[in-house]
């Protein structure tokens, strides 16, 4: 993902061309991007506006029932009292005409908002080409990802991929060691090892993954299998990828073993764990391992990328960069994989 900071007016433009020049190398053509660009004006003014300023953050997403870009806004600000009144045009809390947000349902294909008094608002919206429908389009992903390249870096170099058969979603994340080409090429590396081997038992795609990151700087890397039916996950790791499972009673933290893939992996071992209603958080060392999701009512229920993006609004480490991938231990439809 491309982010835009976004602190005073001179930066909305900046956030608008990144998201016109996405929308292009996507396939838009010249309407659909300057729907993206409209809508994305309006989510960083209201940063500016209501949120004391924050961050856009632009990507592609590509699942079974749509493919596009995704915008994201989020701000530490004073939060939204009211979400239902927010989406209707005429609204506003700040002394102006209230039509921004009404205008980002209108451009968008889906749209979906969380907000808490005193902790922020995040906001996702998603364009795909072609006129968008008259009702929100609601999204049955079950996974959501948010990846960033440290600041001054122009590639990331953590990774992620998704493979989903059956009742069986399995998820990877792998943090090239250090930052920048190197690490992204050691992420790339991983990504394309477990795509090839897929299927295989999460100790075997560990130990496939290792012996492939050996001509690499190395990475630390982890795998989560989710078995729906059988309500676990079966979560092994080399080196510092973290992971949890989280449910509306608590949070369980997962174990990943020391080491450096492609280099030193002296024991690759899994471990199972219940996995009621709930997510699997999976994040590279870019994001404080000291997160909950708490202090946050209602973000369980939330699109799983909106998650991810709370997360980073508020843990990102910012020396680093950072991979956080959720995914839900229920149904859902899970597509893609980046380096």
């Amino acid at each position: 993902m491309i982010r835009v900071p976004v602190h005073e007016p001179s930066q909305v433009s900046e956030a608008r061309r990144t998201a016109a020049e996405r929308a292009e190398q996507h396939g838009f053509g010249a309407t659909d991007a300057g729907r993206v660009a409209l809508a994305t004006t309006e989510l960083a003014t209201n940063l500016i506006k209501h949120g004391g300023g924050g961050d856009i953050l632009v990507g592609g997403f590509e699942e079974p029932d749509g493919a596009g870009i995704q915008v994201l806004a989020l701000d530490k600000g004073r939060g939204i009292a009211d979400l239902a009144a927010c989406r209707v045009d005429g609204y506003s809390t700040a002394g102006t005409n209230g039509h921004g947000l009404g205008a980002v349902f209108r451009q968008a294909h889906t749209v979906e908002l969380v907000s808490w008094p005193a902790l922020g608002t995040g906001l996702m919206a998603r364009f795909e080409p072609g006129t968008p429908p008259k009702a929100n389009k609601p999204s049955g992903a079950a996974i959501g990802v948010v990846t960033v390249p440290k600041e001054g870096e122009c590639v990331c170099g953590d990774g992620w991929s998704v493979d989903e058969t059956g009742a069986a979603r399995t998820v990877m994340v792998v943090d090239g060691l250090g930052h920048g080409p190197d690490a992204a090429t050691a992420a790339t590396e991983a990504v394309r090892v477990f795509q090839r081997h897929k299927g295989h038992q999460v100790p075997t795609l560990l130990d496939y993954i290792h012996g492939g990151l050996r001509g690499t700087r190395g990475a630390a890397v982890s795998v989560g299998r989710i078995d729906i039916a059988a309500g676990k996950v079966e979560f092994g790791g080399i080196g510092n990828v973290a992971g949890a499972v989280v449910t509306p009673a608590a949070i369980r933290r997962m174990v990943s073993l020391p080491g450096t893939a492609g280099h030193v992996a002296r024991k690759i071992q899994t471990f199972d764990y219940a996995a009621e209603d709930g997510v699997v958080v999976m994040h590279s060392d870019g994001l404080a391992t000291s997160w909950s999701l708490d202090r946050y009512p209602g973000l369980l229920r939330a699109h799983p990328t909106l998650i991810a993006a709370v997360l980073f609004r508020d843990f990102w480490r910012q020396r680093d960069d950072v991979t956080v991938l959720v995914a839900a231990t229920a149904g859902g439809a899970a597509a893609g994989s980046a380096p």
